[in-house]
Order: structure tokens, then C-alpha cells, then sequence
């Protein structure tokens, strides 16, 4: 504390000694034309301590208390965590803050906004801060759209504030799962790193700001849209949570401690991920129980584990014009309701999961046509339609209630272990009773997926969201698996798992073997290169089995059979992305906690420019230890381009030494192929 202002000197490394000492270490000088003495304006940056900056916090009451200069008034400190209350009893406003920083190195800000005065009060912006050093000079985040999430973009930090907004009503096909700052040498092993990572799945942004002064600063929050937030007498507003990370393992260090702190958690799956077959792009909305049959007895000789029933099953639902919003059982598609295909499925061995969209609504449904009261809307106008749907209010209090209810009913009476739970178009003039709504539909999705889980004990759900859009800290403790991207085109997903893990770890990302012909970008990709990319994450298939030749379901089995087999490594173990020397390739894998079994893909994304690509090094070995590293072949044998492959590929025996610094030489693959290799120490 500086002059009553709580002051953040350091985030980042770790580091010894006495405070005091440090504060006046890092106390500036007087500068020319500047305040007469040094200025603390502290976590709260406030103009009335002299920060000229972007606030913490911004707000008024009814154009009054719009400055404020808050003053630590209590501070306690346990271990690795300390919660201190700051007041402005001018402003009549009281702030809560909690730091926590657990054993993996992640540190959790909470953060509340009470209103201690009788007057209203609005609250603009809620902004969680931290500083960056100056050696931090780049920033790392994600762009994105249907089909192609998470593409990374690196940037320098100028003077400004550089802004990355989301403002779909969801986290959003665009939205940066991470902002990361690095200096120009960090990469995937090595260098500098801060992470913030923002829980919260409605509006939001990210912010990085370098003012004249030469300091620097990232910040993440939620974006409040005008009168969101409106805090009477004693109100209180709870901020979302953010997650900050540092790193001086590169970027691999952020994602180990966000990968070990997110597996920590007691709601964190447990049992083995099963291997999930979803019907989506086998059937669409030709919902026939006859076809359905010959793909589950196909999925039962594969191994698959679990079924899934995607759109088309409810009332009128031949299309996507019709039907959202009546999540009743279909009698024209499904005359004896849906218990006979369960009681098949599960008779096969295999768990069985269902399809549900409920914060959408189809103007064609008996839904709407009996309240079109209960969309989100402004004033009597009606939001454009996006894919022939329009947003419930779940914060109205009948229509929260009718898709508990209706949704809650089908799990009741049906042995349904897991739900997909989609969402399909972004919110615009989402209005709740003539008030900006987004906030408040944010907080009612969440409280539907708990009462969903507390009426039904066991019931996993997966976030999907047009794909991935709604991957996020701010919805994962109530989610057991996000659907990655709706992309199933192996070439694709490599990037976009790739990047999505850099937060969550794979066991909780779908990664699923698409068709022979890509349903998304009409591309070939062979079977082999399909079943490596959908490895590493939570496998499945999203493929009719039906067409496929002996040979490939012959091949999908003994693959199925290699992921039950290593599913316990590829969900626990350390992700791993090598910084490859060559633009062609990725390299990366999954390493044992203890380094004595590792499982990595070689990929070969384009053509080379070489004859021999650069060879194969790995990380994080035993470097006294011997191990042997050998390719297998669980979905057949990639495409090599060459007359004959390296010798070692049979196996060999080497050390973890000679593998980290000298390696194995490339096989020469053909483009869109990647080699499975396993290294396992002796």
C-alpha cells in the first residue's frame, strides 16, 4: 500500500527480499513538466492519484461520484492468497479484491463492486489489471470464424491501448481465448510470457495499454452494455473471475500450468473419456431408425463408446427453418419416441447423448407463436434472423422455466448420459424488458446448466456453439467437453487444436474423425492423417461408418483400440508443441508427468522446400536414460513420398540425450500426413 492506494509492483518471475526495499526500488523519478511528487495511482489507476490511463473501474451516479480515489481500508494475507477492501466513502463505493495463486503458478483475481450509498449507482466498466515489464514488447492473441477459430496473431506493443472486443453475447468464434504478452525471442519452449485468460462466456475484452510514460499493462473484463448494471443501495456487482499466468518456459509453460490447475478442480471429469461417434454429419436431419441401427452396429464393431443424436430429432424439425424451441420427441420421424434407438444403443454397450439448442427459437415453432414475447428484443422491433433463429430470453422468468422443463423432461424419462448443447447465432438488440440483456443471458445459461446437472447426477454436457464459440474459462466448471470447431478437415484442426489448447487441456476438447471428403472445405485427406489429429484431445468420429471399406473400419477399430489403450497418458500428461525449424511441419505430443513414455505426431502440413526436412528433436526427456522411439501405425501407414523410409521408424534404442539434441531424421511425407511415434524409456 502507497499512500492508501493498493499498488501491484511486480508480476512475473519470483522474487526474494523486503518489500520495502523493493517499493523503493521501483519508485519513480521526478520528470520534467510532471507531478511535483511521485504519483501511486495503484491497481484502482485512478485519475485522482494521477494515472492517465484507461480506469479500473468507471461509473456514476446519475452524473455524479464519476471520479473516484479509493483507500485500502482492510488487508488480509494467508499463504498464497490476500483479499483486501478498498473505499471511497466520497464516492460511496466499497471494492473487494482477492488474489490467489495456486500451486501450479496460476493466479486467480475476483473482484466485487458494492454500493454503500443510497443513490443508484451505474457502473460502466469493471477492468482487472495487471503491469507488464518493458520487455514484454509483444502481444499474442487469437482471431477467428466458423470453421476457423483460434488463429493466432502476433503483434508489437505500441503506445495506446490495443482492444480486442467480443461482443456476440457469447465468448464467440472470435474471441481470444488468451492474451499473451512475450518478448520477440519467446516461443513455444523458452522465453517470457504473461497470460490472462477472462471467465466469463458473454461480452468481453482483452486490453493491452503502453502510455507516455514508458509503463505498460494488460486487463481483461466483461464490456457492460448501457444500464446492464445498475447497483441500488447495498447491491452488489461480482466481476468475472480472470486467470493470469507467467511463464519463463515459453508459451508450453503457460499452457502446463493452465492444463495442471484446470485438472486440479474437483468437478474435472474423472472416468476415461469415452471414444464418442456424433451422427451430425452421418445423417443431418435424415432422421431414419433404420439407418441409425446399421451406423450403431457399425460404431459397436469399431468400439465406440458413445452415441450421439444430433439435430432433427424434436417436433417439426425436418429443416433448420422449424421446430426450435419444442423440445418435445418427434411422432412423425420418431412414432415410438426415442426409448426403443436408446434401448438398441445401450444394448450394444454404448452410452447414448442428445442434441438440444434451448436459447434458440425458430419463428416457426409453437414456441414462438404462442410467446414472441420471450426473445430477446428492443422495443417492438424483432432482431434479424440468423440461420432462421431468433434468441429466448432465458432471463424471462417462463421462458428460463419452459426449457428446464421441456429439456429436463426428455432427460427424465430417457437414460441419456450426455448432452450437446448448441448455440447457433450471436445476439444482437438483445434487449431484456426494454434493458440491455446480454449480461443477464450469460448468467441464465449458467444457472440452467446447474440445475440441469443437480436434477441429473452424472449428466456430462458439451459446450458447442456453432463449433467453437463458446470455449471459456467463464462456462467450464459447468461443461464436460467443448466442441472444438465444427471443421472437421484434419489440416484445419491441427491449427485449431493447436492453439484452443493453449488454455484448456485435450482431454476436454472434441477432436473427431471427419469424412474421407471434408464436409466443410470439400478436401481428400487420408484416414491415417484424420485418426492422428483426432488423437490428441477427448477422440471421436463424426463420419458415416456405414460407407466406409472393410479396410477403413478395420483400421478405425485397431485405432479405437490404441486410444482406450493410451487415453490415460494422452489426458494427463504434459502437452508439448516442439518450435520445428520448418514452416512445413508441426511436431508436437503429450509427455508423461514422470517423461518415461511420450506419444508425438509428425505432421507435414505443405510441401517441402528441402529433400530432408529438418529431423525430429524432442524435449523434456530423462537425458541419461535409454529409450526406444519407434512409428505405429494404429489407423494405417501415413503417405511417405520417398523409395525408402529412415531405418530408425522399425525402432530403435537411443538416448534421451542424442533425442533431444541430435534426434531422428524426417520421413519424407507426402502433404496433409502425419507419423505417429512413440518414445518409451527403458
Amino acid at each position: 500500500m502507497v499512500n492508501g492506494a493498493l499498488v501491484i509492483r511486480h508480476w512475473g518471475a519470483p522474487i526474494s527480499g523486503e518489500i520495502s526495499q523493493i517499493s523503493l526500488a521501483t519508485q519513480n523519478s521526478i520528470a520534467n513538466s510532471s507531478w511535483d511528487e511521485p504519483q501511486n495511482p495503484g491497481f484502482m489507476r485512478e485519475s485522482a492519484r494521477g494515472f492517465l490511463g484507461r480506469p479500473t473501474l468507471s461509473g456514476h451516479r446519475n452524473g455524479l461520484a464519476w471520479s473516484t480515489k479509493f483507500e485500502v481500508t482492510d488487508f488480509h494475507h494467508v499463504e498464497n492468497k490476500c483479499a483486501v477492501t478498498l473505499r471511497d466513502f466520497h464516492a460511496e463505493l466499497e471494492i473487494n479484491v482477492t488474489f490467489e495463486l495456486d500451486k501450479f503458478g496460476v493466479l486467480i483475481l475476483s473482484a466485487s463492486v458494492k454500493n454503500i450509498g443510497e443513490r443508484d449507482y451505474s457502473l460502466n466498466e469493471f477492468i482487472h489489471w495487471l503491469p507488464l515489464p518493458q520487455e514484454a514488447s509483444e502481444t499474442l492473441d487469437f482471431v477467428g470464424k466458423w470453421s476457423n477459430e483460434r488463429q493466432p496473431q502476433r503483434r508489437k506493443i505500441q503506445t495506446g491501448t490495443w482492444v480486442r472486443e467480443t461482443r456476440e453475447g457469447r465468448s464467440g468464434h472470435n474471441f481470444s481465448i488468451a492474451d499473451i504478452a512475450l518478448t520477440p525471442q519467446t516461443s513455444f519452449q523458452s522465453g517470457q510470457a504473461w497470460a490472462t485468460s477472462i471467465a466469463w462466456s458473454g461480452n468481453s475484452h482483452y486490453l493491452v495499454e503502453r502510455i507516455f510514460d514508458g509503463s505498460q499493462s494488460i486487463g481483461a473484463g466483461e464490456i457492460l452494455l448501457p444500464g446492464e448494471v445498475i447497483l441500488k443501495a447495498n447491491e452488489i456487482y461480482e466481476a468475472p473471475q480472470l486467470f493470469a499466468v507467467y511463464s519463463s518456459a515459453g508459451l508450453d509453460g503457460i499452457s502446463t500450468a493452465f492444463h495442471s490447475h484446470i485438472r486440479s478442480r474437483d468437478v474435472h471429469p474423472k472416468r476415461p473419456r469415452p471414444l464418442t461417434l456424433n451422427m451430425w454429419e452421418a445423417l443431418y436431419f435424415d432422421h431414419d431408425e433404420v439407418k441409425i441401427k446399421e451406423l450403431v452396429d457399425v460404431a459397436a464393431y469399431v468400439g465406440v463408446e458413445r452415441v450421439v443424436l444430433d439435430d432433427g430429432w424434436f417436433h417439426s424439425r425436418r429443416n433448420d427453418r422449424s421446430g426450435l424451441g419444442d423440445w418435445v420427441i418427434d411422432p412423425v420421424v420418431w412414432p415410438n419416441g426415442l426409448a426403443p434407438i436408446i434401448e438398441y444403443i445401450n444394448g450394444k454397450g454404448i452410452e447414448f447423448g442428445l442434441w438440444f439448442e434451448g436459447e434458440m427459437v425458430n419463428p416457426d415453432s409453437d414456441l414462438y407463436r404462442a410467446h414472441p414475447e420471450w426473445i430477446l428484443h428492443e422495443g417492438d422491433r424483432t432482431p434479424p434472423l440468423w440461420r432462421h433463429q431468433l434468441v429466448l430470453d432465458l432471463a424471462h422468468e417462463g421462458a428460463f422455466n419452459h426449457v428446464l422443463e421441456q429439456s429436463s423432461a426428455i432427460l427424465s424419462t430417457h437414460n441419456i448420459a450426455y448432452i450437446k448443447w448448441d448455440h447457433n447465432r450471436v445476439l444482437v438488440d438483445a434487449g431484456h424488458l426494454g434493458k440491455a440483456g446480454v449480461r443477464r443471458q450469460t448468467q441464465a445459461i449458467y444457472k440452467l446448466f446447474a440445475e440441469l446437472k443437480r436434477r441429473h447426477p452424472g449428466l456430462e454436457i458439451e459446450s458447442c456453439a456453432s463449433g467453437g464459440a463458446r470455449i471459456d474459462l467463464g462456462v467450464l466448471d459447468l461443461v464436460d467437453r467443448f466442441w472444438t470447431s465444427d471443421n472437421n478437415d484434419a489440416l484445419e484442426r491441427q491449427t485449431i487444436q493447436r492453439w484452443t489448447s493453449q488454455v484448456i487441456p485435450p482431454e476436454l476438447l472434441g477432436t473427431h474423425i471427419g469424412p474421407t471428403l471434408g464436409h466443410q472445405t470439400g478436401r481428400t485427406i487420408e484416414l491415417s492423417m484424420r485418426a492422428t489429429t483426432a488423437l490428441f484431445g477427448h477422440a471421436g468420429i463424426e463420419w458415416n461408418i456405414t460407407q466406409a471399406t472393410e479396410e477403413e473400419k478395420l483400421h478405425l477399430k485397431s485405432w479405437a483400440a490404441y486410444y482406450n489403450a493410451n487415453r490415460a497418458l494422452l489426458h494427463s500428461g504434459q502437452s508439448i508443441r516442439i518450435d520445428y525449424p520448418d514452416e512445413h511441419g508441426y511436431l508436437y505430443g503429450v509427455l508423461s508427468q514422470d517423461a518415461k513414455k511420450a506419444i508425438y505426431a509428425y505432421v507435414q502440413l505443405t510441401p517441402t522446400v528441402v529433400i530432408n526436412p529438418a529431423p525430429l528433436k524432442f524435449v523434456g526427456l530423462n537425458p541419461s536414460a535409454t529409450y526406444s522411439i519407434k512409428a505405429v501405425f494404429p489407423a494405417g501407414a501415413p503417405r511417405f513420398m520417398l523409395i525408402a523410409p529412415p531405418e530408425w521408424i522399425k525402432g530403435i534404442e537411443i538416448s534421451g540425450s542424442a533425442l533431444m539434441t541430435i534426434g531422428v531424421t524426417a520421413p519424407i511425407l507426402a502433404p496433409a500426413n502425419a507419423l505417429l511415434l512413440e518414445l518409451t524409456q527403458i
